[in-house]
């Protein structure tokens, strides 16, 4: 039996500005996202990883680098952990959006028709790309622990393919910057193991 350890990226600058900025190139990790990275790294030190899978975005593709020097490992790229093409809304500040559309988060969980029409990339889409670079890991790494940096989104399509989640727990559900959620498998069938999994002296602080 083995896991699929998904890990999204440290704090980058987007995050602290609030924007999003979906598959926008060159927004970097923050110096409290490295120091994320770095406390995960050493975390994982202990569990014996095999192989590490990253976005190529820059803020995740650097997380999987600092991760990948702890534990003697080369990353491996892959688009299928891309983070979500946020169509017309990218580059656009979270609040411009919500007064201009609503809560475009609820609407996609919802599957609602306006996220497509704004050219964003449906949820569905989403678990589709999402499951299909987790059956690659498993056929590839059988029982084995691999780690899966990405987004917030993809791991939110990974936990709803495991748990029911009404589209009010997803939008209520925060995924920590440069935290580990943890799927063990078994014939094909997942269980979690963890959410927000992170060096214990993070609690104490802001996320």
């Amino acid at each position: 039996m083995g896991s699929v350890i998904f890990l999204r990226h440290g704090q980058a600058k987007n995050n602290i500005e609030r924007i999003l900025t979906g598959r926008t190139p060159n927004i970097p990790l923050t110096e409290k996202g490295i120091e994320q990275a770095e406390k995960t790294a050493k975390f994982l030190e202990q569990m014996n990883i095999s192989a590490i899978y990253s976005s190529p975005i820059e803020r995740a593709k650097h997380t999987a680098e600092i991760v990948a020097k702890h534990n003697s490992l080369d990353v491996i790229t892959d688009d299928r952990l891309i983070e979500l093409d946020m169509g017309k809304f990218t580059g656009v500040p979270y609040d411009e959006i919500f007064t201009s559309h609503g809560n475009v988060f609820m609407k996609f969980y919802n599957g609602e028709l306006e996220i497509a029409h704004n050219g964003v990339e449906t949820f569905t889409e989403v678990k589709k790309r999402v499951l299909s670079i987790v059956d690659h890991v498993i056929e590839k790494h059988p029982d084995q622990n691999v780690v899966l940096v990405t987004h917030m989104d993809p791991i939110k399509a990974m936990l709803a393919t495991v748990v029911d989640l009404s589209p009010t727990n997803l939008f209520e559900l925060i995924i920590a910057n440069a935290s580990l959620n943890i799927f063990r498998e078994y014939n094909r069938k997942f269980s979690i193991s963890g959410i927000n999994v992170m060096d214990p002296s993070r609690f104490n602080h802001d996320w």
